[in-house]
């Protein structure tokens, strides 16, 4: 199962606040705990919202909208993407996280869709794009 660990915002990461050494050593030597358990497919930080686009769809329109983005508690400050057994094994490790912001932080986790997920929408047509689409991604 493919979940994304999402690190949710603080007002200090929305701020640009940068993480202390101790905080980017504490990470770092987390991330290599996931990576050498092959847990860890991806991960990053992410710029402030200030710095950020949003693009609003109504039918065929298309507006651009300019961050910073307000209720910064939903926004998404870094996330991973984790391949574990199953949602109590990616609880587990995120538990063994450091606390990702200097105060109070959250973290979500959410199971990505696998193609099986769609049903009777996935024709072969459509699997076949997909399949190709992922080749080209991951240059298999």
């Amino acid at each position: 199962m493919r979940v994304m660990v999402i690190v949710k915002a603080t007002k200090d990461s929305e701020a640009g606040i940068m993480p202390s050494t101790e905080l980017l050593e504490a990470m770092g030597k987390y991330n290599e705990e996931l990576a050498n358990a092959g847990i860890m497919l991806a991960g990053d930080g992410l710029h402030p919202s200030s710095k950020g686009k949003r693009v609003a769809f109504d039918g065929p329109n298309r507006t651009v909208i300019d961050g910073p983005f307000a209720a910064t508690s939903e926004l998404i400050a870094g996330f991973w993407i984790w391949q574990v057994k199953d949602m109590a094994e990616a609880v587990a490790w995120v538990k063994r996280c450091p606390n990702p912001m200097p105060g109070p932080s959250e973290i979500e986790i959410r199971p990505l869709f696998e193609m099986a997920d769609f049903g009777e929408a996935l024709t072969p047509d459509v699997a076949e794009l997909h399949e190709r689409v992922g080749e080209k991604i991951t240059g298999r």
